[in-house]
């Protein structure tokens, strides 16, 4: 089986007014691959000055963590409302260069791509990790999460030339909205020109775009009644395995949702801090 590597900032979380905790897709993409019994790699990031809050968890994650030197580190606050939540930028993380592909295992063919803003990935970043062969999957809201501190904002002026290097990419219903200006369809996966795109509408399941024609997915099961930071992370963490594995596209998606829905089962059993 091919390893399947995460890139991404970590992030400080304040979530609903509670202490400060470890956040980014690190740690949730650690949970999708022991959840699914898998090997696979990390690559993050964090100012020396954090260390004591992202080390102990980031030790414990039973998945192999390569750490790459930060001068930041991003920070986020949230506030949740059922499924919908509203999001502050604290602090904005480094930004990775081509440099930083040379930290992947040589058996990776399968990374994917985890930004926390738009600065987070440049294109030409983008393009090393692709390197000649390997599959790259992108989360969406590398493309619309402004930059700036304050309340989150959300654009679509992202450089096109992020998109190149992309054969997989996931876009929360939010952030496919800001990307076509309205509702997004079929017309707006063509234009985008990346192969998969999933755009995820939490309980709702997805719509899988194959070279630009829809089809929706029904999410596995609904879990309704807990906070769902990092349900994206997981289901295209699932999604990449499943793909790597050599799954259709529609059975990557349907498993993918299945991995949430078993994390979101745990989490409310055990919620988090």
């Amino acid at each position: 089986m091919a390893r399947v590597a995460v890139a991404g900032n970590v992030a400080i979380d304040r979530i609903d007014g509670q202490p400060p905790s470890p956040g980014g897709c690190p740690s949730f993409a650690a949970l999708a691959l022991r959840l699914l019994g898998r090997e696979g790699q990390i690559l993050t990031r964090y100012a020396e000055a954090d260390r004591a809050l992202f080390e102990p968890t980031l030790a414990t994650l039973g998945v192999p963590v390569t750490l790459l030197p930060a001068g930041s580190t991003n920070g986020f606050g949230f506030r949740y409302e059922g499924e919908r939540r509203t999001m502050t930028v604290d602090a904005i993380g480094e930004s990775w260069s081509p440099a930083d592909a040379a930290a992947l295992h040589p058996d990776v063919a399968c990374v994917h791509v985890a930004p926390l803003l738009r600065s987070d990935f440049p294109a030409e970043a983008l393009t090393a990790l692709a390197g000649a062969a390997r599959t790259l999957s992108y989360d969406g809201q590398g493309l619309v999460r402004v930059p700036e501190l304050g309340p989150m904002q959300l654009d679509s002026a992202f450089d096109p030339a992020l998109l190149k290097a992309i054969s997989v990419l996931k876009l929360a219903d939010d952030e496919a909205v800001v990307v076509a200006a309205g509702p997004f369809g079929e017309a707006h996966a063509r234009a985008l020109e990346v192969p998969e795109i999933l755009v995820t509408y939490g309980s709702d399941g997805c719509t899988l775009y194959l070279d630009g024609v829809g089809q929706h997915v029904p999410a596995a099961w609904p879990v309704l009644g807990v906070q769902t930071t990092g349900a994206g992370d997981v289901f295209m963490v699932g999604y990449a395995v499943a793909r790597s594995d050599g799954e259709e596209p529609v059975a990557a998606a349907e498993l993918a949702s299945e991995l949430v829905a078993r994390m979101l089962d745990e989490r409310k059993r055990s919620p988090l801090r």
